[in-house]
C-alpha cells in the first residue's frame, strides 16, 4: 500500500500574503495613525485584486473582503474631515400648493 501524497499547493504563499495584509489593515488603528491605516488598506486591496486576477481567490470573495475593509476604514475616518453643513437659509416665498388632479376617478 502506498502512502497518501499531497502535492504542494502553489497558491498557499499568495493566500498567506493576502491574509497577512488584510489582517494588518483590519487591526485597530490609533486616531493619529489614520494615514498609515489607509495605506495598509490600499495594499490589502491591491493584493486582493491580484489574487482574484490569478484565480487564487474567487472574484466575489475578493470583492466582499474589499467592501468590508472599506467600510471598516470609513468607520475610522475622523469626524473633523467631514464637511460642515451650511446654515439653513430662510425661504423668501412659501411653496405654492399643488394643483388638484383632474381625470377619471375609480368608483
Amino acid at each position: 500500500m502506498g502512502c497518501h501524497y499531497l502535492p504542494p499547493v502553489p497558491n498557499i504563499s499568495t493566500r498567506s500574503a493576502v491574509k497577512t495584509l488584510v489582517s494588518r489593515a483590519r487591526r485597530p488603528a490609533l486616531p493619529d495613525a489614520a494615514s498609515l491605516t489607509s495605506e495598509e488598506v490600499r495594499r490589502a486591496i491591491s493584493a486582493l485584486d491580484k489574487a482574484a486576477e490569478k484565480g487564487v481567490l474567487h472574484a466575489n470573495n475578493a470583492s466582499r473582503r474589499k467592501a468590508r475593509l472599506m467600510s471598516a476604514l470609513a468607520k475610522l475616518a475622523p469626524l473633523a474631515e467631514t464637511p460642515q453643513k451650511a446654515p439653513a437659509k430662510s425661504k423668501a416665498t412659501p411653496a405654492s400648493p399643488k394643483p388638484a388632479k383632474t381625470g377619471k376617478t375609480r368608483s
